[in-house]
């Protein structure tokens, strides 16, 4: 049989972040519950903008972005650049920095 809770780890350390929920969805997929999908880029972009505590505007204008394209970034309609998403890492691995960001113009 599979262990579930040893691949949510390996995922985890692939994604280079804890990822809340992971094993019980994995669970659920192997009972064949269906649910919403949320890519890497989805989970990186959230979580980003939730260690900062900024809502979707404020974080939008922190990183020099309409918000409308946050919102479709968050919701994995379109994905961020690369660019964008190393400062994502950034700000998700180093939320202090925030201050300095928004200090830029």
């Amino acid at each position: 049989m599979i262990d579930l809770d040893k691949i949510a780890k390996a995922i985890e350390v692939d994604a280079g972040m804890a990822l809340p929920g992971l094993s019980e969805s994995l669970a659920e997929m192997r009972r064949g519950i269906v649910g919403r999908i949320h890519t890497p880029e989805q989970i990186l972009i959230r979580s980003a903008r939730n260690k900062t505590g900024k809502t979707q505007q404020a974080f939008a204008e922190l990183i020099k972005t309409p918000v409308a394209t946050l919102r479709d970034w968050e919701q994995g309609r379109f994905n961020p650049s690369g660019a964008v998403l190393c400062l994502l890492h950034l700000i998700s691995n180093h939320p202090d920095m925030i201050d300095e960001l928004s200090q830029l113009k």
